[in-house]
């Protein structure tokens, strides 16, 4: 776990694959597979945590900045995204753990009111998460930036 260029495309796929398990967890809820939703849900919660883990190891243990170096036109665009991301991504931990309590003590009404709520926040985070990754390392070439000096 010493080059630092596996995480971003890691934490990419972990966000992807939390947003499969969601948007799959919610297609089982919708067709009253409520045991598969279940596993669904909290396999996309699981994921979310190894993403959590992942993206702080890479940015406390490698002091990793990476910087816009796409066109300047989509600096703001992108910069709005990165804000609207990071600032729910720090509540999705609490929404989804409330949601996930509410539903495993059988508290139907309320896990359905929280869902409502935290789902589309969960998705939006996961998949702007995804979206931030292809920006910073696929459509630009900030990845050599990103990683300069880093190497052995």
């Amino acid at each position: 776990m010493d080059d630092p260029s596996i995480f971003p495309p890691l934490n990419a796929a972990l966000n992807g694959t939390a947003a499969l398990l969601m948007v799959a967890g919610f297609m089982r809820i919708r067709a009253g597979d409520e045991a598969t939703h279940k596993k669904l849900m909290l396999g996309a919660f699981g994921v979310s945590i190894l993403f959590l883990c992942s993206y702080l190891y890479y940015h406390l243990h490698f002091g990793v900045s990476v910087q816009y170096a796409g066109p300047s036109g989509a600096k703001i665009p992108y910069l709005l995204m990165l804000l609207t991301h990071t600032v729910l991504a720090a509540a999705v931990p609490f929404l989804a753990l409330r949601t996930i309590w509410l539903g495993l003590k059988n508290r139907r009404v309320s896990h359905k009111k929280w869902a409502r709520f935290t789902f589309p926040i969960w998705l939006y985070v996961s998949l702007t998460g995804v979206l931030i990754y292809l920006v910073l390392y696929v459509f630009t070439d900030s990845s050599r930036i990103a990683f300069e000096g880093l190497g052995p």
